[in-house]
């Protein structure tokens, strides 16, 4: 039932959730913070590179940006750009964070609703 699949991802996102959108390089990535609502937290976007020293940084960001707005719950998204996502992947997999992969076309045409801004 495509209802309820849907629905089930509607439910994943609440008022705890903190959602990050990640653009993914291959040598670095740029990632943003919202809230369930689209609210931005992230004044720019957070730049951090394709190595475990920039996941780290990554990371310590994520945690800072949940604690300042109470979230507890992240939801990581991100398109899968080439083979460039599969390290981060694991590194957000390994810190109990699951990332949710974006349709390549679905990204393209939000982008093309909203700002066309990088992430």
């Amino acid at each position: 039932m495509k209802s309820n699949t849907q629905n089930a991802k509607i439910e994943a996102i609440t008022e705890k959730t903190l959602v990050l959108g990640i653009d993914v390089g291959s040598e670095t990535h740029y990632a943003r913070a919202f809230d369930y609502r689209g609210v931005e937290y992230s004044k720019k976007p957070f730049k951090f590179s394709n190595t475990e020293a920039g996941f780290v940084t990554f990371k310590a960001w994520v945690l800072d940006i949940k604690e300042k707005h109470g979230k507890d719950k992240v939801i990581p998204g991100m398109e899968p750009t080439g083979h460039y996502w599969f390290n981060l992947g694991k590194f957000l997999q390994d810190n109990e964070m699951k990332p949710v992969l974006v349709n390549p076309h679905h990204v393209k045409k939000s982008k093309e609703l909203d700002d066309n801004h990088p992430t």
